[in-house]
């Protein structure tokens, strides 16, 4: 008998506008904003299915309809193209829809990460979950993220965050940790801080888009008070798990590129691409 996963529902974030692609994010969504021949979103969903999850959750806003469409059937276009040598271009894709279930629910109010989380509750019902911001575009040729952290999940049996070292005059864009160093690059996390000034960091290892959360976030979510610009911080709710022990931070296998920045975004693309034409 096949073993079940430990995880099966990847939750996905994707109500944020996209600002900082102005203007080409006024009418579709950033996560749908493409490296070479794929929405950065489907990257992340592909990084999921890796990991043995096939259940797409996925909280949207206003404007977001692009991304329904792009995880469900398109007969006029599949009919045009059938029998050519485009067809094959569509295969990735519809490998996912076969084998996932992608279900949706709105945030109405940009609240913070916290509050897309906790809006994405019904989604996912009672049990451990992973989390990916589709804007960290993770690659590893060997193991992703995501199912490193699985492993650690399967472990530890609590939540776990990705980390990664960067540069100290950073840390006011991140969320921040510290704690023990209990194997190599993995620390079980006793301090957490939302985007400290450099001088009050208490370290440079920064959370990236990475996470796996227990179940017992969301009533901690529920009753975590609004933190910078009035936002409810999905920081401020792991933090009151680590109070227990119960997070875990892992220095992850791979190369991480903000595409939610511009820099990021062009670096991933001409790094991909390079990597496409010398295979």
């Amino acid at each position: 008998m096949k073993k079940k996963p430990l995880i099966n529902v990847c939750l996905f974030p994707a109500a944020g506008y996209g600002t900082r692609f102005l203007p080409a994010t006024k009418s579709m969504p950033k996560e749908m904003l493409p490296i070479l021949t794929k929405p950065l979103i489907q990257y992340g969903v592909e990084e999921a299915m890796e990991a043995g999850m096939n259940t797409m959750a996925i909280v949207t806003g206003r404007g977001k309809r692009a991304i329904e469409d792009h995880f469900d059937v398109s007969y006029e276009l599949e009919h045009q193209i059938k029998g050519t040598s485009k067809e094959k271009m569509l295969a990735d894709i519809r490998h996912i829809i076969d084998k996932c279930v992608f279900s949706y629910t709105r945030q109405i109010e940009m609240k913070g990460l916290g509050h897309a989380i906790l809006t994405g509750k019904a989604l996912v019902g009672h049990q451990p979950f992973a989390v990916i911001l589709a804007d960290d575009l993770c690659v590893n040729e060997n193991e992703g993220v995501l199912s490193q952290m699985v492993k650690l999940y399967e472990k530890y049996q609590c939540s776990i965050v990705a980390i990664e070292e960067i540069d100290p005059q950073q840390t006011d864009k991140y969320g921040i940790i510290a704690g023990a160093e209990i194997e190599p690059g993995i620390y079980r996390v006793s301090t957490m801080i939302e985007k400290p000034a450099p001088e009050d960091a208490p370290s440079n290892l920064a959370i990236i888009g990475r996470y796996i959360l227990t179940p017992d976030i969301f009533d901690i979510l529920q009753r975590t008070k609004p933190g910078k610009a009035g936002e409810i911080q999905i920081t401020d709710a792991l933090m009151e798990q680590a109070k227990s022990g119960n997070v875990i931070a892992c220095k992850f296998n791979g190369k991480r590129y903000d595409c939610g920045s511009i820099d990021g975004y062009v670096q991933a693309t001409v790094e991909l691409y390079n990597e496409m034409k010398n295979n």
